[in-house]
């Protein structure tokens, strides 16, 4: 009897509810109707690409003891019964069906314009900011991607041409765009839509510190005590001939990165001396690894319960994430019936250049004085490195605190990155290139995107965005074809749920990739424990957040964080 009125009850609360997004229900129920939402996803949004025709077959030889209890630099050996998984090289999976990732090909894959749509309906006339961010969450989420994947570099001479208006201001006809690097692993004529392989390591292991290979992982060891290499003053080494930091990944290098490098190679160091304190007799082979395991985690860690609860302040997704984190490292590892892989969907829904201001003011944490200002190229390249000596990490990441990024929408693109100067390659408008590279490599336009995903397509431009300028602009460009919109276009034009930082859209590819990336991973579910870590390790992960891990290390900002909820969210200012 009991059975049957809950039963009962259960489907008269679905009925009045069924209607409502998850995201207007109560914490309980929008955390069922989720759960719900990412089982459908994970059954009919997990595709397989290495079951594509591939020349790769590895041979990685038998399992060492050292691969049970540390991370490889190429990502080989997490899954134990199948090494190769995700590791360099490996290729990216899909979000979407196979026979849904062709690409556009012809005149349709430059329809409408790339560059059109750039100056259209993405350049930024003036700053709209995120004014419940600070601007770490900027930098912050670059770091990340940097550790995720990383598509490589073509040829020079391999490049897509983009006609230009007459008018239109830029120095070189026709525009150039590199297409992205072939897969080499694909025998010539096979059946199925291209396949990319990721440069990077697949899995959430730190590589953008300690790189995806071995002569960038020497690069960066000290070689003693576990640690990474520092310079007197505290600062990451530097590049005589770039001018940059060493470290794993330096692509597209700016202040932002250089302070989070730096604060993450320090954390690194701290816990080599913890570990070494109590494991004296440890080599520098085994401080290193057990203190990149303890690094890695707690970067995952604050990815998972503060940035992304700091860009959607929703209670729902607060206490999913929360319980994410908590209960995945006490399960055993899953891969959905699909293997482990970045997908290309999801490096789509995390283009959220729009956080990057074109203007950066330094303060002082002392009274909030004006240090210094600068624009973007000031920031940028090797001028970071000069701002890392003239400015103390202290007063830098307060500078980050107090200053907001921009809101992820049309007309907010930052202007420094529509003409972007690259000291590898020509000229681009890295927001024309953002909606090029999706219609290349397979990922559906908006509408066809939200039915893979089971989400109801927007039936008109008005429909998609309540912003009625934005909507004729859309209608315009897109020459009244609402299914012809970008999927990143698409995103930002997308009325956001209350409190949101991004598309709902972008939001359920994350809330799929984002258990997976933790449930797959041996070292975050299987072997997530003392014996991997020491008890030692697990105690340090358990204490550190991005406020601990700053007031670790620049201890004179423990008067503005010690009392703050989310290090994401605005800081308050010094007083003068």
């Amino acid at each position: 009897m009991t059975n049957f009125f809950s039963d009962f009850f259960n489907k008269l609360r679905e009925l009045f509810t069924r209607n409502r997004p998850w995201h207007e229900l109560s914490v309980p129920l929008g955390i069922t109707r989720l759960f719900r939402i990412r089982d459908k996803l994970r059954k009919d949004n997990l595709h397989d690409t290495s079951k594509i025709a591939s020349t790769d077959n590895p041979d990685l030889g038998s399992i060492l003891p050292h691969h049970r209890t540390s991370r490889m630099v190429d990502g080989t050996y997490n899954d134990l019964k199948h090494p190769e998984m995700g590791r360099v090289g490996a290729r990216f999976g899909r979000n979407v069906p196979l026979d849904s990732a062709y690409p556009e090909e012809g005149e349709v894959l430059l329809t409408p314009n790339p560059r059109k749509v750039s100056l259209e309906l993405l350049t930024r006339h003036e700053f709209i900011p995120a004014t419940t961010l600070n601007l770490l969450a900027a930098s912050w989420i670059q770091f990340m991607v940097h550790d995720w994947f990383s598509h490589g570099k073509n040829a020079k001479n391999d490049s897509f041409e983009i006609p230009l208006e007459d008018d239109d201001p830029w120095p070189e006809r026709p525009m150039t765009v590199r297409r992205t690097r072939k897969d080499p692993t694909r025998p010539q004529g096979s059946a199925g839509p291209p396949t990319y392989l990721n440069k990077e390591t697949h899995w959430w292991d730190g590589s953008q510190i300690y790189g995806s290979d071995n002569e960038t992982m020497m690069k960066v060891r000290s070689g003693s005590e576990g640690k990474l290499k520092l310079g007197g003053d505290g600062l990451l080494p530097v590049d005589p001939e770039t001018g940059i930091d060493i470290s794993g990944v330096t692509g597209n290098w700016w202040i932002g990165l250089s302070m989070l490098h730096t604060l993450f190679t320090l954390e690194h160091n701290a816990i080599c001396d913890r570990l070494r304190a109590e494991f004296s007799s440890w080599s520098d082979d085994e401080l290193f690894a057990r203190a990149r395991l303890i690094n890695a985690a707690i970067m995952a860690k604050i990815h998972t319960i503060e940035w992304t609860p700091g860009i959607i302040p929703h209670p729902t997704v607060k206490f999913a994430l929360n319980g994410n984190w908590t209960t995945i490292r006490h399960s055993k590892a899953d891969h959905h019936g699909a293997p482990y892989a970045m997908t290309e969907e999801f490096v789509s829904v995390y283009r959220m250049h729009p956080l990057m201001p074109d203007d950066f003011t330094f303060r002082s944490t002392a009274n909030n004085e004006t240090l210094e200002q600068r624009t973007l190229p000031e920031v940028s390249g090797r001028h970071a490195r000069d701002i890392m000596k003239e400015i103390s990490l202290t007063d830098l990441f307060y500078s980050f605190g107090v200053s907001h990024p921009g809101a992820i929408t049309l007309h907010n693109y930052p202007r420094f990155l529509q003409k972007l100067e690259r000291p590898d390659g020509p000229l681009i408008d890295l927001a024309a290139v953002d909606v090029l590279r999706d219609r290349e490599r397979g990922v559906p336009r908006y509408n066809e995107f939200r039915r893979a995903i089971d989400m109801p397509p927007a039936k008109s431009f008005e429909e998609l965005t309540d912003n009625k300028p934005w909507a004729e602009e859309l209608r315009r460009v897109y020459n009244n074809d609402i299914d012809r919109v970008d999927l990143m276009v698409g995103m930002y034009a997308e009325r956001l749920p209350e409190g949101f930082g991004f598309s709902e859209t972008a939001f359920r590819i994350f809330i799929l990739m984002a258990t997976r990336r933790l449930q797959s991973d041996r070292f975050f579910t299987d072997d997530y424990n003392a014996k991997t870590y020491t008890q030692t390790g697990l105690d340090w992960i358990e204490e550190a957040n991005m406020r601990t891990v700053l007031m670790r290390h620049l201890p004179g900002l423990k008067p503005l964080l010690r009392d703050l909820e989310n290090a994401f969210a605005p800081w308050p200012q010094a007083s003068a």
